[in-house]
């Protein structure tokens, strides 16, 4: 035993000697490796020792083994080696890499590099295949290329000398619903067309281009019926058929794609509805005539499958498309590596400048790409010189290094638990546009040791107890200890406790058999567990600087860092300068940092003179170079002699890049330019920098010197004259003024002001501003000055009674007041850059002055948003720097601020800042008040008059401005009054750009400039637009733009774009300019006109503006009880970028804590959050810095802050300089506390904290809600200076204010202190709605949570298969939907009768809430045809994926169709009208949207209705649509089915996908769903009951909604034997009427417009054709068009238009009471968030099916929120809507519906199957004789159109006598409905 704890000593002592090296981390010992195997997995240079007697650590580093005597050691290497190395030869003309081959065999952890050459030859072979779109809108496209083959081959040879081009086209799948499956239309989908095929290679590669031309002429069109194409499949087998095609090896392989529509893709939803299934097997499928053989086999092939495969063939795409499809290839182009994308004109004219732009680009972007990259290797490829620029010259062999390591962990495992496919494989490295390339073996090596397989058992060495294996023994049950000499059984605690300690194993283990075992080996190690790993030193708060670990009380440092806390790196780069060098061999490096040699001189870390000496080192020598040099300047004579340094006259200076400055300026003198260099002093003990001038000046022509004293001469002359002149009219003047006041002393009486014209007539969408410049002029003798006061007052037109006038304004109210003051300070042009230091200095000086003065004014806050300009008729100020800034105050502290400002200006200072006296404005929402002075001399100024135009504004509106005194000076008001009248337009459309300015880099190549266009009325409209030169010119910094863009209806908003042209190299040297165009609108068309910014300024810059981070404070304090410190961080600039940067504590004792900071694009502030709980002990106060360190590219930060934390119990408090008490007031009563800070501490606490106040026994909080009056607040009584607010709604905004009280009473109350809630998890989702589209396909919905307390991030569904006694049958699948606007989900592939269990829940921020969850079966439901293949903006997942398919595979809005505005299109009259934009509306089939139209889908007995969420867009029309098929077809093979209303129609049954033959297709319009019967696609179905040549029905009837009056009606040609003639449509009212009918004679028109339709009325569509033999049957549908905005009402938000952030959110939850049969009683919430003082609401009534008048009611002030509405009926539902009304105007309405039912009862089913009860509120009316029936209905409930919604059981309980009524309603994503009960005077719980 003694000698076993001698060995187990000396091991120690041994580690504790080793860990006092610290020298480097050894990660060998590091890895604390068990056996041998793990010992030599642990990473590079690791070794063993097996020997059986080794004190020392077995697991080391080789070098320390072999030091430490270790006889046989075991241990493995790397490898690496060259297996094919061709050298490369430039006289070959393809593209080469050396070497070619190579083996590499790699340990855990380890590193390799090595050096490629690449080659690249300057006219490399070629094959370019041509792949195109062969549908009919193509046609004029392939004439083009056709005239084109001369072109083309010369086009190619100017690219190559060694060139192939082919030729393929494609369509689509021929199948249904892709292509018309009719005989006729398959054999001829188009006059002169070939039949409909997939794809088809025509012609192989080849460099004949007379065979090219020859047989290119005998193509032909053809055609299908949807948009998108399936241009997909002809990629991939283009790719894959690789000797078909004819690709070539080690040539540049290019496909150019063309098309003008989307694409296709798998799992689309077409292909689903068509039976195809089968995934792409991506192989090649051609026949012998080069057509594809699988396209009705298997499905298109998936994104990442076309991507994938052309890399592997080094296929790289061009995608020629038109702008109807632009934005979907955009998206696309994103996932492939190297791709181009070109836009292609309507008829491909310049298909050929596109392919030689696309070739151009992409040899301009040949980059390094690693392929086949095992899981194990991480690779990177760097240039020759390590960086990361990589640059290929074409024509030139480049050198690449690439540096390949072995990963140690993957996934957090070891590497080595990777499968052997993982950890080995031939990777590629090659370039993107190469065939050729480096292939590597690449393998980890996990080794094992062979002594682990021959143990030598009962080794003598163990004791006989154990086996001996690898050197240590492996002990046997029951025994233990290093040899196995120790019986589990025996136990001593002797050997354990370390010297002057009583614990064994220092309280921190247990002893074992001697040996102590640590509770927390990672925390806690030694022989005793005596070392604590914390407690090792820091360096800047970091433990071992985190570049190493702790290890028995010493640093051990990571490789390439040294010293006793690892802060010294080893290398010596961060000593580099920018040249290179060391320290610029003005110090010495040590510790990773430049010693500089002692000098006079401001030098930066690397001995560099830093950045801001740097800047003015030519301009602060100037002078001194000039008097010195020339006897020039401003310092000649004696002033010279006060230069502080000498210059060294030379004949030639030092080049640029040997010296610190080169500056060269002009001479005003002799107009020559002088050089001069700024370098180092030669003895470096100088102070002062060397200046060396050259001797020769740059002077201009001396040709032209005769010409000054001549031009001189002549401007002296040209003076004398105008002198007298105005001698000569002063005389004249002087000599009238004397006779008037001769004559008529009246005339005498001194000079006038006033303002010059009378009246003013403004045109709002022609304004550029938000003021006007008023001109005041003066009169008389100008010979002193005078100061004129102002006010102008806004709506001067409206009379006393006017309802605006009657809203008395709250003076609490926090409004913004605008405040302009002229500094006593000269304008520069820096002062107009936001960026500029000189600006924010100013504004810094300027802010902190205006604070200290505002702070006067009681709930002023900080003035922000402050600008500086100039004003231009100034009279002699008018180079002076105006200061424009906001004073956020109480709206009823305006008159103080005035009087205020007025006593500052008239002083000529603001505290410390100099103003001009006479000039100043302030300004409100409303009225403005100002001054403007008229100096010595001047006749005229500029009065800045604001305008104040808001959105509620009537059509004209006046202002009146008013000269009010003449506070300074002797003159009188003249012309005292002036008007303003603005005019508002009743435009149809307003064009904008939607900035005054852009910036663009040159880098961009494209500037899209984007023209917003208002709708006001929809409809066709155009704008022109033009480009103008600035200080950018046309055709060298840009090329010029004009036309015509126009607008189809709904189009919002379109691009211009703009090409930016590359500065050649003598321009980018000579011209730093900033190069600037402008790019104007005009001469608006079709009833537009041009809203506020239509001229905007587009720069031209080199590269983006940095980010500029900052601490927003230089100091923060706070207290030690705080729960967190937030330290806010800004960012000033570059707010565009995204911005990346670390931060850590430094010199804190308690403190030591990082962290990483991120700025997304747009963001301004954060805050870094230090959490006092995370320290080491009790926070005491003490003084450290934070610093900002480690930014990312492009961004400049300010490093550090201080942070004070300061402890404010008992006597400390007086020690602190910066904490004061406040006395109290004369009177007695104490002030308000100050320094009041609220943080939120959770999602239901608030803390306050605030300073003592003197004599003071207690305080008092009083809190609210925002928005509530303060008179509902709650008090808090506490006795110290803190306070915890409890019980909370999380995510709330809250205000608070503080008082103290003594024996006295209360003192005054605080300011108001605003404060958030933190977030918490949402609450369960609404109500899931199923909407079953077939035995095996539903889509899922659901609604918001009730409380989502915070921002809903994503939302996650889960379904699983379960049994009758709901347990799972198989695994759960779970999808994650990460935009929380998406709540809706198509969910393919499902079992058939099986019953799934669904779960769906919601997260933000804090985590996820409860499941919401549902149980349905499918084939117990009934279900609606798919119509429409393709739902828009539902994410689409499959059931029967495998694992990996845990998300959705695409959104289906992503691909669907592509605008035909072709002269011939591809599919049949697809109108504008689905479109916006280019694209498809996405809020359609998605309730709660903000676009202008949305979808009902309803039967007469249910509906489905859509209702604008709270405080979001308003929403101007809805669709409600009823759809009926028609009666065509067989009538034996149809159900019959009796709606509620009346209408007998048949059943639509969806086919088996194999059998589905009809036209189930939607051509995709907006608001539609086409309907479909069982006229054709059975073989017993074909033998028609018409006579023949009588036309079928139409094949598909489609409704589009215009507007709330209009409707488009589509249909699809009939099957007809004999030629259609003609059409018929009637349409009635579906409750009766006139039938009308319009009459289409011409058969190849399939649509009409029915104007003039009753809004929310539902109408009877028939349609049917006429051929010879007379008229076919007819098609039938229903249509309802809901418009959810009146037009005609006064009360409502002008269509289309949004709801700014300022207006008030949605009221609360409508709760209905019935008061008797004919009267109800409607009470509300308030806004949740009110945005400002409510004003009252307005409540709109009307039935919900028409019929009745639509009444208003007016609910003035702020707490009225009930309403009694009399004159009802019974049993007829009712809609009512609620709009809250603040000073900004009305915001989202709050709908719900009620019914009063009478004692007959009647079915709750309309309305009750749709209802979520969101609050339950019970009122006790009075006694009435109304009577409900009974209903019950449990869960799942299904509605007649398959939508079905889960609910619990709700059972109604039907009473006579006294009742009382419950409601339940929601407002949610499209779903608002009631239920209405009665119960006998009991509270029932659903």
């Amino acid at each position: 035993m003694g000698g076993w704890l001698l060995s187990v000593s000396v091991v120690f002592i041994s580690l504790f000697v080793f860990g006092c090296d610290a020298e480097s981390r050894n990660r060998c010992s590091a890895s604390r490796a068990v056996n041998c195997s793990v010992c030599l997995q642990a990473g590079p240079n690791c070794a063993y020792c097996p020997d059986e007697v080794f004190p020392y650590e077995r697991c080391d580093l080789l070098k320390n083994l072999q030091s430490h005597g270790c006889l046989q050691m075991v241990s493995v290497q790397g490898s690496m080696s060259t297996l094919e190395n061709v050298q490369i030869d430039t006289n070959r003309n393809y593209a080469q890499v050396a070497p070619q081959q190579m083996t590499m065999t790699l340990l855990p952890g380890e590193e390799r590099e090595l050096v490629m050459e690449v080659f690249e030859p300057g006219r490399g072979p070629l094959d370019l295949y041509i792949l195109m779109d062969f549908s009919n809108s193509m046609s004029d496209d392939l004439d083009n290329l056709k005239k084109m083959g001369d072109q083309l081959a010369k086009l190619v040879g100017t690219l190559s000398d060694d060139y192939t081009i082919g030729f393929g086209k494609f369509v689509d799948k021929v199948i249904e619903p892709q292509t018309d499956m009719r005989p006729s239309k398959l054999a001829q989908p188009w006059p002169n067309s070939d039949p409909p095929f997939s794809f088809r290679h025509v012609i192989p590669l080849t460099n004949n281009i007379k065979t090219f031309r020859e047989i290119l002429q005998r193509e032909r069109i053809s055609g299908n019926l949807d948009a998108p194409e399936g241009g997909f499949d002809a990629i991939l087998q283009a790719a894959v058929c690789q000797s078909q095609i004819g690709w070539r090896n080690d040539t540049t392989h290019l496909l150019v794609f063309s098309t003008e529509s989307a694409f296709h893709y798998e799992a689309d939803g077409v292909n689903v509805l068509a039976g195809v299934l089968d995934r792409n097997d991506e192989k090649c499928h051609l026949d012998t005539g080069g057509s594809y053989t699988h396209a009705t086999l298997q499905d298109y092939p998936s994104v990442p499958t076309l991507v994938r495969t052309l890399m592997k063939h080094n296929i790289i795409p061009v995608f020629a498309v038109t702008n109807h499809s632009l934005s979907y290839y955009e998206r696309l182009l994103e996932y492939f590596p190297i791709a181009e994308l070109g836009v292609l004109t309507d008829d491909s004219s310049n298909i050929l400048h596109i392919i030689e732009n696309a070739f151009k680009s992409i040899r301009s972007k040949i980059s390094i790409q690693t392929e086949d990259r095992p899981k194990a290797i991480n690779s990177q490829v760097l240039s020759a010189t390590g960086g990361g620029d990589l640059r290929i010259q074409p024509g030139e062999i480049a050198n690449v290094t690439v540096r390949l390591s072995a990963r140690t962990e993957y996934n957090d495992k070891h590497v080595c638990s990777l499968s052997p496919n993982d950890r080995s494989g031939l990777l590629r490295v090659k370039p993107t546009t190469f065939s050729s390339a480096l292939r590597i073996q690449t393998n980890v090596l996990c080794a094992t040791c062979e002594c682990e397989k021959n143990p030598i058992e009962r080794a003598p060495r163990c004791n006989g107890n154990g086996a001996l294996v690898c050197g240590v023994c492996r002990c046997y049950n029951k025994w233990m200890g290093p040899f196995c000499n120790c019986s589990a059984q025996f136990q001593s605690d002797a050997e354990c406790i370390s010297p002057n300690k009583t614990e064994p194993c220092s309280g921190r283990g247990d002893c074992v058999c001697g040996t102590c075992i640590c509770h927390n080996p990672s925390q806690y190690d030694g022989p005793f567990c005596q070392y604590d790993k914390s407690q090792c030193q820091r360096y800047g708060g970091f433990l071992c600087n985190d570049r190493g670990g702790c290890l028995l009380g010493k640093c051990v440092c990571d490789d390439e860092w040294t010293g006793n806390s690892c802060e010294c790196p080893l290398s010596n780069m961060t000593c580099r300068d920018n040249k290179g060098g060391l320290c610029n061999g003005r110090g010495v490096c040590k510790c990773g940092r430049c010693e500089c040699e002692h000098t006079g001189l401001a030098l930066g870390s690397t001995c560099e003179p830093n950045f801001q000496a740097q800047l003015g080192m030519c301009e602060s020598r100037r002078s001194c170079v000039q008097c010195q040099a020339w006897k020039t300047g401003e310092r000649k004579g004696d002033k010279c002699r006060d230069c502080p340094f000498k210059v060294v006259m030379v004949d030639e200076l030092k080049e640029r890049d040997k010296v610190i400055e080169t500056c060269e300026y002009r001479d005003e003198d002799d107009d020559c330019t002088y050089y001069y260099t700024v370098d180092y002093p030669p003895n470096p003990t100088e102070k002062e920098h060397e200046v060396q001038v050259l001797k020769k000046k740059d002077c201009p022509p001396g040709g032209f010197l005769w010409l000054i004293p001549l031009i001189m001469f002549l401007m002296l002359l040209l003076g004398l004259l105008l002198l007298c002149c105005w001698k000569y009219c002063a005389c004249c003047k002087a000599c009238l003024a004397r006779l008037l006041a001769l004559c008529c002393p009246c005339c005498a009486k001194g000079r006038m002001v006033g303002f010059k014209e009378d009246h003013y007539m403004l045109r709002q969408s022609l304004l550029t501003s938000d003021h006007l410049d008023t001109p005041m002029v003066r009169t008389g003798p100008p010979k002193s000055t005078d100061v004129v006061r102002w006010k102008v007052k806004d709506n001067v037109h409206r009379p006393a009674n006017h309802p605006q006038n009657q809203i008395q304004p709250n003076p609490k109210e926090m409004i913004d007041f605008p405040v302009s003051l002229r500094l006593n300070r000269q304008f520069s042009d820096n002062l107009s850059r936001l960026d500029a230091r000189d600006t924010q200095v100013l504004r810094q000086e300027v802010e902190d002055n205006l604070n200290d003065v505002f702070r006067r004014i009681p709930g002023a806050q900080t003035v922000q948003k402050t600008r500086f300009r100039t004003q231009r008729n100034a009279g002699k100020r008018q180079n002076n720097t105006i200061v424009d800034t906001v004073l956020p105050a109480p709206r009823g502290s305006y008159n103080d601020i005035v009087n205020l400002t007025d006593k500052q200006v008239q002083s000529g200072n603001f505290s410390n800042l100099r103003v001009m006296p006479g000039y100043y404005t302030v300004a409100t929402d409303r009225d403005a008040t100002g001054a403007v002075e008229l100096q010595e001399g001047v006749e005229s100024v500029d009065v800045r008059v604001p305008l104040f135009i808001k959105d509620e504004d009537d059509a004209k509106k006046e202002l009146l401005v008013e000269a009010i005194d003449v506070p300074l000076g002797i003159a009188k008001i003249g012309k005292r009054f002036v008007n303003i009248t603005v005019i508002k337009e009743n435009a149809k459309s307003i064009f904008t750009f939607l900035q005054p300015s852009y910036t663009f880099s040159r880098q961009d190549a494209v500037a899209n400039i984007p023209i917003s266009r208002e709708i006001i009325e929809d409809g066709r409209t155009q704008v022109t637009y033009s480009s103008r030169d600035l200080t950018a010119k046309d055709k060298k910094d840009y090329v010029s733009v004009d036309g015509d863009m126009a607008y189809g209806p709904g189009e919002t908003q379109k691009l211009v774009q703009v090409k930016l042209l590359q500065l050649a190299e003598t321009d980018s040297l000579l011209d730093k300019q900033l190069k600037q165009f402008v790019l104007d609108l005009s001469n608006p068309r079709q009833g537009a006109k041009l809203g506020r910014i239509p001229r905007t300024t587009i720069n031209i810059a080199d590269k983006p503006d940095p980010s500029a981070i900052t601490f927003k404070n230089n100091k923060q304090s706070f207290f030690v009880g705080d729960p967190v410190y937030n330290i806010p961080v800004i960012r000033t600039q570059g707010q565009e970028n995204q911005s990346t940067m670390n931060w850590r504590v430094r010199n804190s004792s308690q403190l030591n804590q990082t962290g990483q900071l991120k700025f997304a694009p747009g963001e301004v502030e954060k805050n870094i959050t230090l959490n006092p709980l995370l320290a080491q002990g009790p926070i005491k106060p003490e003084t450290f810095e934070l610093e900002l360190f480690d930014p990312s590219a492009n961004n400049a930060i300010r490093d550090k802050t201080q942070v004070d934390i300061i402890d404010m119990r008992g006597g400390d408090i007086s020690k602190k300089t910066d904490m004061s008490f406040q006395q109290s007031a004369p009177s007695g009563r104490l002030h308000c506390p100050a320094n009041i800070e609220a943080t939120p501490i959770g999602p239901k606490n608030i803390r306050l904290n605030w300073k003592p106040q003197m004599g003071a026994k207690g305080y008092k909080v009083k809190y609210w809600i925002y928005g509530d009056p303060e008179a509902e607040a709650q008090v808090v009584d506490v006795k110290n200076t803190q306070a915890e607010l409890t019980n909370l709604y999380p995510y709330c905004d809250y205000e608070m204010r503080v008082c103290a009280y003594n024996s006295q009473g209360d003192g005054e109350y605080s300011d108001i202190v605003q404060c958030q809630t933190l977030e918490d998890v949402p609450s369960e989702p609404g109500r899931l709605a199923f909407n079953v589209i077939g035995p095996t396909v539903t889509q899922l919905s659901w609604a918001e949570p009730a409380e989502p307390n915070g921002v809903i991030t994503e939302y996650e569904v889960v379904y699983t298969p379960i049994n009758e006694n709901n347990k799972p049958t198989g695994p759960s699948k779970k999808v994650k939907i990460d935009n929380p606007k998406k709540r809706m989900l198509l969910i393919e592939n499902l079992q058939p009768s099986q019953t799934y269990f669904y779960k769906v829940r919601a997260s933000n921020k804090v985590g996820w809430g409860p499941y919401r969850d549902a149980t349905i079966n499918l084939a117990s439901q009934p279900h609606r045809p798919m119509s429409i293949p393709i739902i828009p903006d539902i994410p689409i997942v499959d059931a029967e994926a495998g694992e990996e398919y845990d998300s959705f595979l695409m959104y289906s809005n992503e691909v669907l169709r592509s605008p035909t505005t072709g002269t011939r299109p591809s599919v049949s009259d697809i109108s504008e009208d689905q479109m916006i934009n280019g694209k498809w509306d996405q809020k359609f089939m998605f309730p709660g949207g903000s676009s202008s139209l949305t979808r009902n889908i309803s039967t007469s007995s249910t509906n489905y209705s859509v209702s604008p969420r709270p405080g979001g867009g308003n929403q101007s029309m809805e669709t409600m649509t009823t759809y009926v098929s028609g009666k065509g077809g067989s009538a034996q093979h149809r159900q019959d089915m009796q709606f509620s209303g009346g209408l007998h129609t048949e059943d639509v049954i969806l086919r088996k996908r194999s059998e589905n033959r009809n036209y189930y297709d939607s051509d995709g319009i907006r608001d539609s769903i086409v309907m479909g019967d069982l006229t054709s696609g059975f073989s017993d179905l074909l033998n028609s009951r018409l006579p023949r040549g009588v036309p079928e029905t139409p094949s598909r009837l489609v409704f589009s909604a215009l507007g709330p009056t209009a409707l488009k009606v589509s249909w699809q040609e009939p099957h007809c034997d004999t030629p259609v003639l003609g059409y018929r449509v009637l349409y009635q009212l579906l409750s009766g009427g006139e039938m009308k009918q319009m009459d289409v004679a011409n058969p190849a028109q399939n649509s009409v417009v029915v104007q003039d339709l009753l809004p929310n009325q539902s109408y009877l569509f028939k349609v049917k054709a006429q051929s010879q033999e007379g008229w076919g049957p007819e098609r039938e549908g229903v249509i309802t068009i809901e418009s959810t905005v009146d037009p005609k009402s006064p009360l409502s938000p002008v269509p289309g238009s949004s709801f700014t952030l300022s207006t008030p959110s949605a009221p609360g939850p409508l709760v209905f009471t019935a008061l008797s049969p004919e009267t109800l009683q409607l009470s509300w919430d308030k806004p949740r968030k009110p945005n400002g003082e409510i004003l009252g609401y307005v409540v709109t009534c009307e039935q919900l099916h028409g019929g009745g008048d639509l009444r208003s009611f007016q609910v003035s002030g702020n707490a009225a929120t009930s309403l009694t509405v009399s004159d009802l009926k019974e049993n007829v539902p009712y809609k009512f809507k609620v709009q809250a009304q603040t000073t900004q105007g009305f915001g989202p309405e709050r709908e719900g519906i009620i019914t009063i039912e009478s004692q007959d009862g009647g079915s709750m089913g309309q309305y009750s199957s749709q209802s979520l009860m969101r609050r339950e509120v019970f009122n006790l009316p009075t006694q009435t004789s109304t009577h409900t029936s009974h209903n019950m209905f449990s869960e799942p409930f299904v509605t007649a159109d398959g939508m079905m919604m889960s609910s619990r059981q709700v059972t109604q309980h039907m009473e006579v006598g006294g009742s009382v009524m419950r409601q339940m309603e929601m407002v949610q994503r499209g779903v608002t409905s009631t239920v209405t009960k009665r119960v006998e005077k009991q509270y029932y719980e659903a």
